[in-house]
């Protein structure tokens, strides 16, 4: 099983040159072996709320909605992992560990840990620091 951070499910809706990587080599997977975790949509989703309270105009409105339904739309199609109490253990101990990192992080390392499952990321850098979670970066 893997695990879409949110930066390559926001690369996957901006559509760009590296999503193309991204997105030949997700084809390649199993069915069902692709997921993403609540966290990821709970970061989401706060952006995507923001940019439509900032919205002033009717027609930057609509954009934002139309945005905020094809955001919709593809959490249709993808199975989202829980923080259980499996994850919420497993965040507890990373929390003691890896101070500096940001508490989503770690609830979303915490959750493809207590799943055995790798995580697809470009943030290398920060989720490096912990050892037993495994990373990819399906992008290069």
């Amino acid at each position: 099983m893997v695990v879409l951070d949110t930066d390559l499910l926001s690369l996957l809706e901006r559509d760009s040159g590296d999503a193309a990587t991204l997105r030949r080599r997700l084809r390649g997977a199993e069915a069902g072996a692709v997921v993403t975790t609540i966290i990821n949509f709970e970061e989401q989703m706060r952006g995507w709320l923001a940019i439509v309270a900032r919205s002033r105009t009717m027609g930057r409105q609509i954009q934002a909605y139309e945005r905020l339904h094809r955001f919709l739309e593809n959490y249709r199609e993808i199975p989202v992992l829980d923080f259980d109490a499996r994850a919420a253990m497993e965040f507890q101990r990373l929390r003691k560990a890896h101070r500096r990192l940001s508490a989503n992080d770690l609830k979303i390392a915490a959750i493809a840990i207590a799943n055995n499952a790798t995580l697809l990321t470009r943030n290398a850098s920060d989720f490096a620091q912990i050892p037993a979670l495994k990373t990819e970066d399906w992008t290069v």
